[in-house]
């Protein structure tokens, strides 16, 4: 776990940075030093040493972008620069070269520069070289071109243009990597516009936009910085600043919650969000599922499945251990990993034992606790119904009923054990809460590689818990950005080879699910409207019997009897079944996910088919949002269907 920071800022030209730039100097280390001292007083909750240094993100452009990574360095903190071009262009662009021939030195080293401007490119290189960097390049040739042509006619205002519009679409991309890594931003603004792509007003409201609070140093007035929440507070920002007496408790708070799991929408306080994080280190890893538990996914098989050899098929799982993925169903994955143009093979290894590994825990604890759960309830509403039968089908026979009382308790106590020990052990909420960690994991290398991420504002946060959001954040967020120039054959290649092949197989993942889960809606349907259509029967046989044959009917009272308490006891155990599965829900909530993932599949074909120019990062990392926000509109809506449901009486 780890503190992540993003930092934006005037440049050394801005009038207001330049005339208070001590002030601005002290009030930025006396936040930091802030951080640092709340940090430090943080809970080890994943065991000594859990706490990493606190990471800042700069752009490392001269004024307050290097102001910020210079102190954080000497904090001891991780520098992160993810970088709007590559690593030369963007030295040479942010050196400030007064010529064309300054552009070529700085470019190629051939020629010669100037002593101001070799000193600009020299501060950029030494942060640099300590920063782990993540270069946007796949656009460095045009960039590089329009920049030359903007320098060699200073006065050529199309030129000028061109290159601003393109320049401050990559920089926005920057930040928007920088705005996604980061808990907070800290930044220093002259609150004079928002307008300008990529400047720090602009930088300030995406932030906002997108979730993550924004520690405000007002250029003119460092001392009176203030906290903003939400975009509208720039609506009123020019009326004056207000100074809140309880700012430094407000910046302590932003760094406990980004390092401490909250509470659930509907926490009630039965045991704290520390305590429940750690329920995942008494998970026991068993390899294979429980066939004792198979009683939901048996129902699911029978009634979905189109022939007799699926719905009899063995149902036993063998959960793939963290030891075995990447070698196994996550070999090509990991393979088109390594493959793609210029990765850094550290990463990779990272990706495979930081994400996937944990991916296949949860997963693995996650379905074993589905079966425990879901298998639990359904063998409860089967015991209820056959405790009843079981309760009345001695009448008959004239045999004793002692044997069939012991029979029908007997049901009833396991009933009662199966809830007790269901709702002791959290059958429910462990289900849940691994679930959401294994699939926020599940697609994620994809996004790591392409240097994606949630911001840290939109995660969901479920109804009783959220420390899986917690988990599985900090697990993403300790690999971080990949130390990568990204280039037009990666970009490729991840589009490709990655995060194609990965929505194609959710697609047809989800529509066999919604196929299946319809099917077995309608066929539980049917069987339980026939058994009461059958009990109705009997019922109606027995009154027609009493006036046709009342001789017949007092004998075959009992027998009927049974009947007419049997089969609507069994048509409402398998109705109450098909209610607890939801089977139809799910059938849509799969189906309309399968359709959004089309969508997003022809989208990267297009691409794909498109001139290699036109396969650039803005519409690449566009797209990988787009699945990921499939992703977790599925699992809130997964949620919100069984998360109610907790394991209970079966009536």
């Amino acid at each position: 776990m780890r503190l992540s920071l993003g930092v934006t800022g005037h440049r050394e030209t801005n009038a207001a940075f330049a005339a208070n730039r001590a002030r601005i100097a002290a009030t930025l280390a006396a936040i930091f030093a802030a951080i640092d001292t709340v940090v430090a007083s943080e809970p080890q909750l994943l065991g000594p040493g859990s706490v990493a240094p606190t990471r800042l993100h700069s752009l490392l452009v001269d004024g307050l972008d290097q102001m910020a990574a210079t102190q954080a360095l000497e904090r001891g903190w991780d520098l992160v620069a993810p970088l709007p071009f590559g690593r030369v262009l963007n030295t040479a662009i942010n050196a400030h070269p007064q010529s064309a021939a300054e552009m070529r030195f700085l470019l190629t080293g051939e020629g010669s520069c100037s002593d101001t401007t070799r000193a600009h490119a020299a501060a950029i290189n030494r942060l640099e070289d300590r920063a782990l960097r993540f270069e946007l390049a796949d656009a460095d040739a045009a960039i590089a071109e329009l920049f030359l042509a903007k320098t060699a006619a200073p006065h050529d205002v199309r030129q000028a243009q061109a290159y601003a519009a393109h320049a401050s679409e990559r920089v926005a991309l920057a930040t928007q990597v920088l705005i996604e890594q980061s808990d907070f931003i800290v930044a220093v603004w002259d609150a004079a516009t928002t307008s300008y792509i990529g400047g720090t007003g602009h930088t300030i409201a995406l932030a906002l936009d997108k979730g993550a609070p924004v520690v405000w140093i007002d250029a003119r007035a460092p001392e009176k910085w203030r906290i903003l929440y939400a975009p509208e507070s720039l609506a009123g920002i020019m009326a004056g600043v207000t100074v809140h007496a309880d700012r430094n408790e407000a910046l302590a708070k932003l760094v406990r919650d980004a390092l401490q799991p909250l509470p659930g929408k509907k926490h009630h306080g039965a045991a704290p969000p520390t305590n429940l994080l750690h329920s995942l280190d008494t998970e026991r890893w068993r390899p294979r599922s429980n066939p004792f538990w198979h009683a939901y996914r048996r129902v699911e098989a029978l009634f979905g499945a189109d022939d007799m050899k699926g719905r009899f098929r063995n149902l036993t799982q063998t959960y793939e251990s963290p030891d075995a993925i990447s070698a196994g169903s996550a070999a090509s994955q990991m393979a088109a990993a390594r493959a793609l143009d210029g990765q850094d093979p550290e990463y990779a290894t990272r990706i495979e034992t930081d994400v996937l590994r944990r991916f296949a825990w949860a997963d693995g604890i996650s379905a074993r606790l589905s079966d425990v759960y879901r298998g639990g309830m359904t063998l409860n509403f089967m015991l209820s119904a056959l405790a009843i039968v079981g309760g009345i089908v001695y009448l008959p026979f004239g045999a004793d009923k002692r044997p069939f009382a012991v029979f029908e308790l007997t049901l009833l106590t396991a009933i009662v054990v199966i809830i007790l020990i269901g709702q002791r052990r959290r059958w429910h909420e462990r289900w849940f809460e691994t679930r959401r960690v294994a699939e926020y994991l599940r697609h994620a290398p994809i996004l790591q590689l392409l240097g994606v991420s949630r911001p840290a504002g939109r995660w969901p946060r479920g109804s009783e818990t959220s420390w899986p959001e917690w988990y599985a954040r900090h697990a993403l967020r300790d690999v971080g950005l990949p130390r990568i120039a990204i280039s037009p054959a990666y970009l490729r290649g991840a589009l490709e080879n990655l995060l194609r092949d990965h929505v194609v197989r959710q697609r047809e993942y989800h529509r066999a699910k919604a196929r299946r889960l319809s099917q077995a809606h309608h066929r539980l349907d049917r069987l339980s409207q026939v058994m009461f259509v059958l009990a109705l029967t009997a019922v109606a046989s027995y009154l027609v019997l009493i006036f046709v044959s009342p001789v017949f009917a007092a004998r075959s009272s009992k027998v009927f009897t049974v009947l007419g308490v049997m089969l609507p006891t069994l048509a409402g155990a398998i109705a109450g079944v098909r209610f607890f599965g939801d089977f139809e829900r799910f059938s849509a909530i799969s189906e309309v996910t399968a359709e959004k993932l089309d969508a997003v599949a022809g989208r990267i074909d297009l691409l794909l088919s498109a001139p290699a120019s036109a396969i650039d990062y803005a519409r690449v990392s566009e797209l990988a949002h787009a699945a990921d926000e499939i992703v977790v509109s599925e699992i809130e809506n997964w949620q919100s269907v069984f998360g109610g449901k907790h394991i209970a009486v079966p009536v």
